[in-house]
């Protein structure tokens, strides 16, 4: 993989973090009495999160095929057990980690393909 696209990648991947850590104050937000000023202070920082992703992702895919970017995307999945754990005590069973093993894999296996041609 040429360095530059490497770069690209990584921009991706830390995009896609952004995105699936609005998640997290979304679920937060949910927690809260509405119109509360947590609330609105989640909702905001949840805003600001989703506007530097919708900015950083117009940019990854003005330098990845579309196809490659959205394949990318399925690794949400991933850090939305991840986050589940870390922050909220939810469980990963069996069946989590072979599905996030499944998306890991079917991304890797949809990147080498497009490295073909």
């Amino acid at each position: 993989m040429k360095r530059s696209r490497l770069k690209v990648m990584l921009c991706l991947h830390i995009m896609l973090v952004l995105y699936s850590f609005s998640s997290i104050l979304s679920k937060l937000a949910a927690r809260q009495q509405f119109f509360s000023w947590n609330f609105c202070i989640y909702y905001a920082l949840i805003i600001l999160l989703l506007a530097l992703y919708a900015i950083g992702w117009q940019q990854v895919i003005k330098r990845l095929p579309l196809s490659v970017a959205f394949a990318n995307k399925a690794i949400t999945i991933v850090w939305g057990i991840i986050w589940g754990f870390l922050f909220f005590d939810e469980k990963v069973t069996l069946g989590k980690l072979i599905g996030a093993v499944m998306v890991i894999i079917g991304i890797v296996l949809y990147a080498k393909e497009d490295e073909k041609d």
